[in-house]
């Protein structure tokens, strides 16, 4: 079945675009700029032996988005709207396509990772709230800044946009302090190179990464979007891949390694190594608010794809954005978040949300690459066609290698993925 170019009529009239670059492309670094970052490296080490090996591996994932972020930005400047997956894999593929793929980003691309960031939250925080559990501190937060960005879309705008740019300028701080104290480069590494552990950790870095796709979901709220989405895309990955390298090559390097080994809080960890109590507060600190930074931007986009799944009549229609923020769909997506908040563990969602956001977003590279066989040289694609094809790859090559490492967590996301399918088979509207 043909899927046709032309918007449905639930799309048809003109977004209200507020965004512009620099909002959009906060709003990008934001969404990466979070709780992966500074939990994963650990579990990187103990499984790598080598923090050689766990820099390579933030190179590669690093370089992976940069490849998906050219491919989605094609797709924007080609559908500048909202909705994300969603939207894009109903028009190049097959309306059932962007069902499973609104799906999943209900239940794996933000409720999951919402889960995930406000128990990090929780748990980096809880010597500043004694007596008051991680979850329950998770819960607070998520609640005021689901009720921050039901309020109104510029005033949410603006304090996510100073939040980041003081993000960033703390984690530089950070950096430089924390390079000045690295003993010398380290020798070659001894360890034995395994492709599995490799492809899983790339599959748990893939959540750091995973916001390099985040602006797309609120496209049709971003001004000049043929222009603007594809840059943000690009300038927002780049920013976070470098910021990433300089983070972990003090992470890995600055400390023994038996310090952050198969640990979640390295950041404060490495920071108490380095600097005593002092620097221990300060990165809590920092880390506290790129956590806050990173529930903001999930907040704010998440619920974009759930209102316009319910315009086009796959959700119930109360979730629809008849104007102003989502709020409907925003007070969903707190109750989901917070269902999964006091139910699962940190690592166990970390493995889930990489191994299924990755197939949606191969699935959906695919899709630019048929509908460029279809439009030809009238949908310009950067590196056309060795960019999305080596993103594909690249992701399906990962995703498979991890199956063998993690079954479990994997059969989840196939699980998610059967789901989503079943109820777009009893769903009227298909």
């Amino acid at each position: 079945m043909e899927v046709p170019d032309s918007p449905p009529p639930s799309v048809a009239r003109p977004p209200h675009r507020t965004l512009g670059f620099w909002s959009a492309t906060a709003l990008v670094v934001a969404s990466m700029l979070g709780t992966g970052v500074f939990t994963t490296s650990g579990f990187l080490l103990a499984d790598l032996k080598s923090p050689w090996f766990v820099l390579v591996a933030w190179a590669v994932g690093g370089l992976v988005a940069m490849l998906g972020a050219l491919s989605y930005g094609a797709l924007a400047r080609h559908i500048p709207e909202s909705g994300g997956e969603y939207l894009f894999l109903s028009r190049t593929l097959h309306p059932a396509a962007g069902y499973v793929a609104g799906w999943i980003s209900l239940l794996v691309g933000f409720s999951a990772p919402l889960a995930a960031t406000v128990n990090a939250f929780g748990e980096y925080t809880k010597d500043w709230f004694p007596g008051i559990s991680p979850p329950l501190t998770g819960t607070i937060l998520l609640m005021v800044l689901s009720a921050v960005h039901a309020w109104n879309v510029r005033h949410g705008t603006t304090a996510q946009n100073l939040a980041v740019l003081l993000k960033i300028l703390l984690i530089g701080v950070f950096i430089c302090l924390g390079a000045a104290r690295i003993p010398g480069v380290p020798a070659a590494t001894t360890a034995t190179f395994s492709l599995p552990a490799f492809a899983l950790s790339l599959v748990w870095i893939s959540f750091s990464y995973a916001g390099w796709n985040a602006v797309i979901y609120l496209g049709g709220e971003v001004a000049h979007p043929e222009r603007n989405l594809p840059r943000s895309l690009l300038t927002g990955t780049l920013v976070v891949t470098a910021i990433y390298l300089s983070l972990n090559a003090v992470f890995v390097l600055a400390v023994p390694a038996e310090v952050i080994s198969g640990r979640l809080e390295v950041g404060r960890l490495v920071a108490e190594h380095l600097g005593g109590r002092s620097w221990a507060n300060g990165a809590t600190v920092l880390i506290s608010l790129a956590l806050v930074t990173s529930v903001s931007s999930l907040v704010m986009t998440g619920p974009r794809v759930y209102a316009r799944m319910a315009a086009d009549g796959y959700l119930p229609s109360w979730m629809e954005q008849k104007s102003g923020p989502p709020r409907a769909a925003i007070l969903f997506q707190f109750a989901v978040a917070l269902v999964m908040l006091w139910t699962a563990s940190y690592q166990t969602l970390l493995t889930f949300i990489g191994f299924t956001l990755n197939l949606s977003t191969a699935a959906t590279v695919c899709g630019l690459m048929i509908l460029r066989r279809r439009l030809g040289a009238s949908l310009p694609v950067p590196g056309w066609p060795w960019v999305p094809v080596a993103f594909v790859i690249a992701v399906l090559g990962m995703t498979t290698l991890s199956i063998a490492r993690a079954p479990l967590p994997s059969l989840a996301g196939f699980v998610v993925l059967g789901l989503g399918w079943i109820f777009w088979r009893l769903n009227p509207r298909r």
